[in-house]
């Protein structure tokens, strides 16, 4: 059964929250937040598009979470390349421990082939930054709950090198030209791919995120960004080197991402990812 709940700022519905989405194991089932939108409605993510079906707007999505898929879509093994394999997980909603219409914090199960892996706790949060611009405040914490260690990785670590995506994932809106992306020093795809910034700006023709890591791991994480193939932005947990998670140990990184109506400069970007996070 799909169950939803509606974020609003200022009375204004801009993100839809899926808690128990209907989509193949294929998919690696999740819950997501889409459509996500500005304050002047326009829409900034895509769910299951052409070009990867297993995208779902805004959420947490894993690749390889010891060996099984969290993310969707094919599998990258080494020395065999994308790989059609029955290793798909599935994050289950348990429950809400806080629910209102501005942010909610909620209690997932990630399981694979029966048995439970991960717990995670999530809390969200949607506040007003300025009359064209909110934030999206998104922490997840990943607590091991087996007896023994786990290990998070990627298909960079796997094999494929620039590819180390697996954490926050937004997806964003695809239109007609690629966006625009930038930081506080670089900018385009292959300056900002791979790094660690403060911040990460994507424009499109009438629309800005701008990310930012708001607790030291997370600024220490690399962005993963594409812009030319799809537009779509997200944190990179196992850039070169797989995450330890040793048993009743815990994982927390934090995003905030400021979603505002039309192009923003590198000023303009660099002062909403300030507000973003001091607020």
């Amino acid at each position: 059964m799909t169950d939803t709940l509606v974020l609003r700022v200022a009375g204004r519905p801009v993100a839809r929250y899926v808690t128990r989405p209907e989509l193949p194991a294929r998919l690696s089932p999740r819950p997501y937040l889409h459509p996500v939108t500005t304050l002047a409605g326009t829409a900034v993510t895509e769910l299951t598009p052409a070009d990867h079906t297993h995208h779902l707007g805004v959420g947490v999505a894993v690749p390889d979470v010891e060996g099984f898929n969290f993310w969707g879509g094919r599998t990258f093994v080494r020395d065999q390349g994308p790989t059609e394999l029955d290793n798909h997980g599935t994050q289950r909603h348990l429950a809400f421990q806080l629910r209102d219409p501005d942010g909610f914090v909620e209690e997932l199960r990630w399981t694979a082939a029966g048995t439970e892996l991960l717990r995670e706790r999530r809390t969200v949060a949607a506040t007003e930054l300025t009359d064209t611009a909110w934030a999206l405040d998104f922490t997840f914490s990943l607590t091991n709950i087996t007896e023994g260690p786990l290990s998070i990785g990627s298909p960079a670590t796997n094999g494929r090198p620039g590819a180390a995506y697996g954490g926050y994932f937004w997806r964003a809106r695809r239109e007609a030209a690629a966006p625009d992306a930038f930081t506080a020093d670089r900018e385009g795809e292959p300056a900002v791919h791979g790094r660690s910034a403060d911040w990460l700006a994507l424009a499109g023709t009438d629309w800005t995120l701008v990310f930012a890591g708001a607790t030291e791991d997370t600024r220490r994480d690399p962005w993963f960004v594409r812009t030319a193939e799809y537009p779509g932005i997200g944190s990179s947990l196992a850039h070169t080197e797989r995450l330890r998670v040793p048993p009743g140990e815990t994982v927390v990184r934090r995003v905030v991402t400021a979603v505002a109506d039309g192009r923003l400069g590198r000023g303009e970007a660099a002062a909403l990812a300030r507000k973003a996070v001091t607020r």
